[in-house]
């Protein structure tokens, strides 16, 4: 049967390209005469039945915005939701009963969910429970193994890579140690593309623990060879050898309870210890997030809206679109969210930093 309604929600971090992602799918969704209904602020909209019905007037002009038309929240766990006055922290509430009704009562066919791992790990569940769902795959950390690429990644990717071109000037003037943090969780694809984009010095990502006295080393070496500056890009999630990562606290309740960061200040005060010399923080944080997505970001953002409409026209739920090669293909969800994908030590990205004198502050590579 064709889906005459559809709902579209946007779910987790925000990131640009998301507007081009429902703008995607309400054309075409419109194209193919069917209504679409915009649920506000991720599945918290399906547990308040809080929506906007979009049509091509809604969706003008939003393909060059960052951010989000129908907000987002990475709190609004309905399995376990933890946000006042319908549930706390203390006693998370089971409301998938109210998402159900949403969805009957608004004779929503079909679901299209923006997300990362834990927005598509909730699809799934649904999915479990008789919802028909399609994924697109949204992260700035790119960590989806089944696909070659998120949305929002680029952006994010070049927002840090622009940090890294404005520090290299200030620390070469000031002939000091500059410390970049990124995002990326517990994979280090920002930090180590936005490094060897950048030029940068040490690399330190979540894949290859780093050890304290190989990145002073590092450091010493390139001031022998009078290099009197040093920048190093750090991944939030970088952990030493120890296996111990920075974490700034837990929040109950979220899709990402662990929240990293921190890391960025934690070398940098051990590089004042042991070498004495001046190093200085830049944490990128959400800058990351926001601005004007891409062009490469708002083209891979409209090709994903797209197909998941042509995934509910052809009645193949259960599945997420994803980017192969230069195709547009579709994987199972529960397959998608099974695995992170993250950088290989012994890949080829790595042995090409290590070819032009990057270092990852470890002796023990691959």
């Amino acid at each position: 049967m064709k889906a005459k309604r559809i709902g579209v929600l946007t779910a987790g971090g925000d990131c640009p390209g998301l507007n081009a992602v429902v703008r995607g799918v309400t054309k075409h969704a419109l194209q193919n005469g069917m209504e679409v209904l915009g649920f506000k602020n991720g599945f918290d909209g399906l547990v308040k039945n809080d929506f906007m019905f979009l049509d091509d007037r809604c969706v003008s002009g939003i393909i060059t915005r960052g951010g989000t038309i129908l907000g987002t929240s990475n709190l609004a766990n309905p399995f376990a939701y933890t946000l006042p006055p319908l549930g706390s922290p203390k006693e998370p509430k089971d409301l998938t009963a109210n998402v159900l009704n949403t969805i009957k009562e608004n004779k929503v066919d079909a679901l299209v969910a923006i997300g990362g791992d834990g927005t598509l790990s909730m699809a799934q569940k649904f999915i479990e429970l008789g919802v028909k769902i399609v994924g697109v795959p949204k992260t700035i950390d790119n960590d989806l193994s089944a696909t070659d690429f998120t949305f929002g990644f680029d952006s994010a990717l070049s927002a840090a890579t622009d940090a890294v071109d404005r520090i290299h000037t200030t620390a070469e003037s000031h002939h000091r140690i500059m410390i970049i943090e990124t995002m990326g969780r517990y994979a280090g694809w920002i930090a180590l593309r936005s490094c060897i984009a950048g030029g940068g010095d040490i690399c330190l990502i979540p894949e290859i623990p780093y050890n304290d006295d190989a990145i002073a080393k590092a450091i010493e070496d390139r001031r022998a060879k009078g290099k009197t500056f040093s920048i190093i890009v750090a991944a939030e999630g970088a952990v030493n050898e120890k296996g111990e990562m920075a974490v700034q606290r837990t929040i109950e309740g979220s899709t990402d309870p662990v929240r990293l960061g921190g890391i960025s200040g934690k070398v940098a005060a051990m590089l004042e210890q042991k070498l004495g010399l001046e190093c200085r923080v830049v944490v990128l944080g959400h800058l990351q997030r926001g601005g004007t997505p891409t062009a490469f970001d708002r083209w891979l953002s409209t090709r994903f809206g797209t197909e998941a409409v042509e995934l509910i026209l052809k009645n193949q739920y259960g599945n997420m679109v994803a980017l192969r090669g230069g195709d547009i293909i579709s994987v199972p969800i529960k397959q998608a969210v099974a695995k992170l994908k993250k950088v290989d030590p012994s890949g080829e990205e790595v042995r090409s930093a290590l070819a032009v004198g990057t270092s990852f502050g470890s002796n023990k590579i691959g």
